[in-house]
């Protein structure tokens, strides 16, 4: 009696393990499938924040853009020569207003965003080209402006390929580095 009795304890126990690890396999799944996402970063633009063939993860469920979170978003109109998948910083949200002014040196640009220089300490260097958008734009409602932080080797929304980014085609904010094991800011 008690050999059938050590059985049925043992049967027990295997099923209650077993059980447990798959609830945790489906619990970490789910997570990653609803709020979490890994994507392998693609070009040198957000350089050197990110560098290319770096694994991230992003918080896939994103409420409100805000300046200089950096995001993945899919950018359905973008020119063949464009990945279609983007990592980029939002520089501005709807209503700002968005200007590449010239510096002293003649050479440079600074980012002004409602005529206030941003003080952009994650940038490569300055910035060289101000591609298409040359003159001051306001972002539309629903719409971010976004930047590599490489600015001089980035397609971002300077370029009328790419142009300012839908919110609906954000596809999350980046908030670590696999690869380098750090927070990414």
């Amino acid at each position: 009696m008690s050999n059938k009795k050590e059985k049925t304890t043992f049967t027990s126990m295997a099923f209650d393990i077993v059980s447990i690890m798959a609830t945790a396999v489906v619990a970490v799944g789910l997570c990653f499938v609803c709020l979490f996402r890994t994507i392998q970063v693609s070009g040198s633009s957000m350089f050197p924040t990110l560098y290319d063939g770096e694994q991230i993860i992003l918080q896939s469920v994103y409420t409100k853009p805000q300046n200089g979170d950096v995001v993945v978003t899919a950018q359905p109109n973008a020119s063949p020569f464009i990945e279609d998948v983007l990592v980029k910083r939002i520089i501005a949200t709807e209503g700002q207003t968005v200007k590449l002014e010239r510096n002293d040196d003649g050479y440079t640009f600074s980012v002004y965003v409602d005529d206030v220089k941003l003080d952009e300490p994650y940038i490569n260097e300055p910035v060289e080209r101000t591609l298409d958008y040359w003159k001051p734009v306001t972002v539309p409602e629903g719409y971010v402006y976004v930047m590599g932080d490489n600015r001089n080797d980035s397609s971002d929304s300077r370029d009328d390929d790419i142009g300012m980014i839908r919110e609906e085609y954000i596809m999350g904010k980046v908030v670590y580095s696999i690869s380098s094991n750090k927070a990414v800011k």
